[in-house]
Order: structure tokens, then sequence, then C-alpha cells
């Protein structure tokens, strides 16, 4: 590089490295982007492999391989996402004091690239540790580009999406139906599945041949969704970088505290969307997917355990609810304990009791708790029948309670952008891979002194049976609940304390 050219990108090296160093300052963040692919490729990737296996009837798509570029894609996609909507204001004024625009997206552009290898790495090497690499250019180029494309939409849900629940969500939304939809998810060579950001990425990345993407190829056609996805994200970053939006707290007592947090939340009507959409594509799309086979099951009828066949397209919508409610209920909860932690502190200035602040708080969880509930619940019922919907639907809300207030206390001791992915990977891990029917018929031992054990259990028992069972199992549900109860609200008051 010439000194001419060294010295026209010296402000946006510099102005890099202060992002990178920005972020960074909270040691939580880096430490996610390492933990999260690390624990996602050498603990979920196995159980995922089997159960994309399951789903698409048949071996032979190399989803481990896969692993690595979800893993990436998502957090990427988190990570760019937080980097616009946390930087948005001093962007802002970074523009009004004279800084060139381009400038300023390229400095952002670079940290998201950065971030996006860093994670790529990560991945590759548990990739490497847990089932090797057949095929090494091409799964590392195929990671990185799914760690570019999701940067890119992570970029434009940020220019788009203000409130950072929504956009996780959306974020979430986005990347479930992506891959657990796409080639190596369902399998199927659906034509509306083509057009999915990482579709002809994945088949390139798993050495899958497509057959349908023309004289581009499938590399080809990758390269051109992740230049495009760039261009667009840019543009669309570029022509909104000087709008900025501002939030507002009302205080008040108890029952005032909980109607207006009740209102801020109705008032939130792209999250009251979501709360509907994420469940029916999470639910809708288990349902048209499974394919026609027995599931073994291990379930307690009158006192008595054994494992039993059950027609799969018949309970996998009901096994596959819990998972949007738990994931669902954990962002929530993180989000409205940490969005409002400093009306809380405001309150407490204000000389309103501790105990207000924390139940009134809480008591804004248990709501959204039961819209998300719900939601999932209306839109479950029209293709899976429960053997006790009662019980079924009081498991749900067990499971969204318990989610919520996981979420309560990862919020305020990880932040924001640490406590999304973690708040993602727990119910995931737990409900979605450990306690899944569709993997094992009995979990492990270990997994017993898991939040997910109890709770699944009775879920279970109300799905496929006609009598309930699961008394000792409840009985844990209500026991992991009730101390997650006193954790969240030590949390709470710590986070009160010190705003004071």
């Amino acid at each position: 590089m010439t000194t001419a050219a060294h010295e026209q990108w010296r402000p946006t090296l510099l102005l890099t490295r202060s992002f990178i160093t920005d972020y960074v300052r909270n040691p939580v963040n880096l430490m996610m982007l390492v933990v999260v692919p690390l624990v996602f490729v050498l603990v979920a990737a196995g159980s995922i492999a089997d159960a994309m296996e399951l789903l698409r009837g048949r071996p032979g798509m190399a989803t481990q391989t896969a692993t690595a570029g979800w893993a990436a894609g998502f957090l990427s996609g988190l990570a760019m996402y937080f980097q616009i909507r946390s930087a948005r204001m001093a962007d802002r004024r970074l523009l009004l004091a004279g800084l060139p625009a381009a400038r300023l997206l390229a400095a952002r552009a670079g940290t998201g690239l950065l971030m996006a290898c860093l994670v790529s790495a990560v991945a590759l090497a548990a990739l490497a540790v847990r089932v090797g690499v057949e095929h090494p250019l091409q799964v590392i180029l195929g990671t990185l580009m799914f760690a570019v494309i999701y940067l890119a939409i992570g970029a434009l849900v940020g220019a788009a999406v203000a409130n950072p629940v929504n956009g996780a969500v959306v974020i979430l939304l986005i990347w479930m139906i992506d891959v657990f939809v796409g080639p190596a998810g369902s399998g199927g060579d659906f034509v509306a599945t083509r057009w999915f950001p990482t579709h002809f990425v994945t088949l390139w990345m798993v050495d899958t041949p497509s057959r349908h993407a023309g004289k581009l190829g499938d590399l080809g056609l990758a390269s051109v969704w992740m230049v495009g996805a760039l261009i667009i994200a840019g543009v669309v970053v570029a022509t909104r970088s000087r709008t900025a939006r501002r939030g507002r707290r009302t205080p008040g007592q108890l029952a005032t505290a909980l109607r207006f947090g009740v209102v801020d939340l109705r008032r939130n009507t792209v999250l009251l969307a979501l709360l509907v959409i994420v469940p029916a594509a999470f639910v809708l799309l288990a349902k048209v997917t499974t394919p026609g086979r027995f599931l073994i099951v291990s379930v307690t009828e009158s006192g008595t355990t054994s494992k039993v066949p059950f027609w799969f397209p018949d309970v996998h919508a009901g096994a596959m609810a819990p998972i949007g409610v738990g994931a669902l209920a954990a962002l929530v909860g993180m989000f409205v304990v940490v969005d409002a932690a400093s009306g809380d502190g405001r309150l407490r200035l204000s000389g309103y009791r501790i105990a207000v602040v924390i139940a009134a708080r809480l008591g804004v969880v248990a709501v959204a708790t039961v819209a998300i509930t719900a939601a999932t619940m209306a839109i479950t019922a029209t293709v899976f029948d429960a053997r006790q919907w009662p019980a079924y639907v009081g498991a749900n809300l067990l499971i969204a309670l318990t989610y919520a207030l996981i979420g309560v206390v990862i919020g305020p001791l990880l932040g924001k952008v640490a406590g999304v992915f973690v708040a993602f990977l727990i119910p995931f891990l737990d409900l979605g891979i450990i306690q899944s029917p569709m993997l094992r018929p009995i979990p492990q031992e270990w997994a017993q002194m898991l939040p997910g054990y109890g709770v699944t259990r009775v879920l279970f028992d109300a799905s496929l049976t006609a009598r309930f069972d699961e008394t000792l199992p409840l009985i844990s549900a209500f026991a992991w609940l009730a101390g997650l109860t006193v954790v969240a609200a030590a949390v709470l008051a710590r986070g009160s304390k010190k705003a004071i």
C-alpha cells in the first residue's frame, strides 16, 4: 500500500480500532463470540445432525459441517445488529461533526468483518476437532460467506428495527426458517427455499450440487447473495444514518407501574406481531416438514414407564411448541428487565420501595409470558391434539415462566449483546437437544439436573397420555421456578441498589 493510500485509509482504520475497543470493553461480549460457537458446534452439532436426518427421513447431507456456518451466521447477525443500534447516536454525532458517511460505513463494516472472522474461526476449529473437515477450502469459505450474509441481515434489521427485543427476534426468525427449512434442515428441494439467503452457500459448502444454479453455479449464486446483501445493507444504513429514536418510561406505584409496563408492551406492535409470527412459523413448519414415520417416546401410564411408538407427524408440532415458547420467553424476559433498568433506578431515587419495583417488573414479565404462551397455543391447536389440553397448556406456561426468569437473571449480569447469545443458547440446548424425544426416548441422567427436565416430562405426559403420572417431575419444575424467582428478585434488587 502506498503512503498516500495509507494516509487515506488511516482514519477508517483508527475508527475501526476504536469500535472494536468499545465492543470488547465488556469482556463478556468477546467471550460469548468464542464460547457460543464452541458450544454450538462441539455439543449440539451431533444431535442437530441426528434431528435433521430424522426430519429428512434419510441420511446423506453433511449437516454437522453446515453447523459451523449456522453458528457463524447467527452470531454475526446479532453482533452486527447491536453494533448498528447501540452506536446509532454516536454515529449520528460523528456525521454531524463532518465525518464522511462512506468512512463511517467502512469502519462499521470492518468491525463487523473482524467479528465475523473471529466467530467463523472458532466455529471451524470446533468443527475440525469434532468431525474433521473433508473439503477445507469449501468449508472455510462457506462459513465466512454465512457470516458475511448475516452481517448484512443484522445491519438491515438494525437500520429498520429500533427495539432490541424485536430486532433479536426478527433475526432469530430469519435464521430459524433459513436453517431448518433449508437444504441442510428439512432437505426438501422446494422452489421457495431456493430464495433463502444461504441456500446455495449451504449446498456448495457441503459439496452437494443443487443442479438448479444455472451457468453461475452454486458458488456464483452464493457470491451474488453475499455481495447483493452487503450493497443493500450499506445503502439502507447510509440513508437511515441520521435517524434517531427515543424511548420513554413512566414511573408509578405498584399497580400503576405494572399497568404502564403492560401498556408499554402493548404499544410495541412489532413485538406483538412477532409473538404470533414466530410460533406460527416454528410450529407450522414443524408440521409440514415432518416425515411419515414412527417416533419412540418414553411415557408413564398408570405408574408404568415404557417406550411407546407414536406417529411422528401427529406429535412433532406439539413437541416443538415449547422450544419456541422457551426461546421467546427468555429473550422477552431479558429485554423487559434490561430496558427498564434506568426507569427502575429513577423509581428508587423517587423513594419507592425496592419490593414494589421488583414486583412490578416481574409482573410485566409474567404478563409477557402469558401472551407468548397464548399465541403459541392458539397456533399449536390447529395442528396438534394433546390428550390433556389443560395440563399441556399449563406445562407450556411453566416453561415460559421458567425461561423468562432465566432471561431476567441473564440480562443484568451479561448485558444485551452477550445476554441474547446465552438466552438463545440455553433453551435451544436444554429443550431442543438434551430433553428432545426426537433424539432419545429417555434423557440422560445428568439432564435431570437441568431446568427443562421436569417440565418436559410433564409436557410429554400431558401430550401423549390420557392420565397424569408425572408428579415428581412437576414438583421439580416448580422447585426450579421458585428458585429462579428468588434469584431473579435478588438480581433485580442488586441492580436497583446500584442505580441509586
